[in-house]
């Protein structure tokens, strides 16, 4: 399945929207998420933000050998998406790692 995370942007077909960082969570935690294209800001950072997503990834392939999606950012958030990125660069170096 593919994740569109996102609170503005209209859902691609073959996508399931999300709003929350937490119901993108669930998702990929059920180990069925192919891909996952992450927005930056959405409406209320006490809920989380994208980043909040990617930092799940990466402690999920760090500690538990999660398998990760392709993961694509989609925010016009500019510094955001250099940090979202970078955890993007250190989840692929943590597979690589383990190899």
């Amino acid at each position: 399945m593919k994740v569109y995370l996102d609170d503005e942007r209209p859902t691609p077909p073959g996508w399931i929207g999300v709003r929350w960082p937490n119901e993108a969570i669930e998702l990929l935690a059920s180990g069925e998420v192919t891909e996952i294209s992450l927005d930056h800001d959405l409406g209320d950072d006490e809920r989380g933000t994208g980043y909040s997503v990617i930092l799940w990834l990466e402690e999920a392939v760090a500690m538990r050998d999660f398998i990760p999606p392709v993961i694509t950012i989609h925010t016009a958030n500019v510094s955001a998406r250099q940090k979202m990125l970078q955890g993007v660069q250190s989840i692929l170096r943590l597979i690589r790692n383990r190899a």
